[in-house]
């Protein structure tokens, strides 16, 4: 089998990091303050990540779902801004989001060879990767792929995710397909072809109804349905008003959903280590899967413990223990009022997220309530209904970013004197 050579090529056992654990949401205080967490989110470098995974998961999960950097050279900014024109991008509130910049190509393929080697590692001896990548480099990826997997690994399939939206190119075809390679380690894997049909079209039903000799004598179940082709049309997020997030080439949870359904059972442990909108491990928990999603950037966390929030999974929240807590004591312009029943948030800061631990260790922070930032109206409560709340713990995020945390009692005896 051919392999891909580049400068530079190589592979080193990765030092693995010491994880440890900031936080456990339980949504709407479902299983609080109990139950045990059924997914995981963390915040650091994956490849290091991958590696302090490896001696509780090695061959163990299920599903992965890689969308990595395509090697774009561009910057993705972060939209913050809430209720915004669309069609006024001179308009929008804008952060950093993140990078896809590098060097060179071989930089590019050794930073993919790495991490797609590890995650090999992990994929249990059923499981299948996706690779989700575009023209800028899908050629490489699969010869990597192919090298990594070996003889007895399976090539599934190029898949082809096709969408609409206005380009800038002149000089050539529109590009609208991204390519999403699938792997096995062998072919034992999982692919649940009843979990993902779709009707057939009018006028395949009309046809087959209209003459018996149609289909050369095969006749499909109409009723049934079809598996679908290797070519996917979804349309892009920005289409999807009540989907978007603002965070830079988020994709769109029906592309997920058909992945997760197709590959993995319930109780199976899907992984995705570029978490970015945090999309994929948002549809393995509305879908009753574990999830494990990792990102080295502190927005794309949050990204995802927002929308995490809105299902009925419980998880947790880690970090590289080498990085600083993502929260911060800041008790300037804000001003708590806790009654029994209930905790009123006070504050000029414009809060895009905030969480309530009524019963605050010191330690662990365990999140009983969650509100949060309409992604439509941008309207956030101000108010929590909470149960008979003893040392209470505030946090909250703004939409720049910035992270707080109050600890009530520590700070003042009464909670209105902030």
């Amino acid at each position: 089998m051919p392999i891909l050579n580049w400068k530079g090529k190589h592979l080193a056992d990765p030092r693995p990091v010491s994880l440890t654990q900031d936080s456990i949401l339980y949504p709407m205080g479902k299983g609080y303050p109990r139950s045990k967490p059924e997914g995981r989110v963390i915040l650091g470098e994956n490849l290091s990540i991958m590696a302090a995974l490896l001696p509780e998961y090695e061959g163990r999960i299920d599903l992965i779902y890689a969308d990595p950097p395509f090697f774009t050279n561009r910057k993705f900014p972060a939209r913050i801004g809430r209720g915004e024109d669309s069609r006024k991008p001179s308009k929008w509130k804008l952060v950093a989001g993140y990078q896809d910049s590098w060097p060179d190509l071989d930089s590019y393929l050794q930073f993919l060879y790495e991490r797609l080697s590890l995650m090999h590692r992990l994929l249990s001896p059923n499981g299948t990767l996706y690779l989700h990548l575009d023209w800028h480099a899908d050629a490489y990826a699969r010869l990597i792929l192919d090298e990594i997997f070996g003889e007895k690994g399976v090539f599934i399939n190029e898949i082809i995710w096709t969408y609409h939206g206005p380009s800038p190119i002149k000089s050539a075809f529109n590009r609208k397909h991204d390519t999403i390679l699938s792997y096995a380690k062998s072919g034992d894997y999982t692919f649940n072809a009843n979990a993902v049909r779709e009707p057939y079209s009018q006028n395949t039903i009309t046809t087959f109804n209209s003459s018996k000799k149609a289909g050369f004598g095969k006749v499909p179940d109409l009723e049934r349905g079809k598996v679908p082709e290797d070519w996917w049309y979804f349309p892009v997020v920005a289409r999807l008003h009540n989907e978007r997030t603002g965070y830079p080439t988020q994709k769109p949870e029906a592309l997920l959903e058909r992945i997760v359904l197709a590959s993995s059972n319930q109780g199976d442990l899907v992984a995705d280590f570029f978490c970015g909108s945090g999309t994929t491990s948002l549809v393995a928990a509305k879908h009753g899967r574990r999830f494990i999603t990792t990102d080295a950037e502190v927005r794309a966390v949050h990204t995802a413990r927002n929308r995490l929030a809105e299902t009925k999974a419980v998880f947790s929240i880690e970090r590289d223990a080498s990085l600083k807590g993502l929260f911060s004591p800041d008790g300037k312009k804000i001003k708590v009022h806790v009654a029994s029943g209930s905790v009123r948030l006070e504050t000029t800061l414009d809060v895009d997220f905030w969480e309530v631990d009524p019963d605050w260790d010191g330690k662990l922070f365990r999140s009983a309530a969650q509100a949060q930032r309409h992604v439509r109206s941008g309207e956030l409560p101000m108010e929590i209904k909470i149960g008979s709340p003893r040392r209470v713990c505030i946090r909250l995020v703004t939409v720049q970013g910035k992270q707080i945390q109050l600890d009530i009692q520590a700070v003042a005896h009464t909670a209105d004197r902030f």
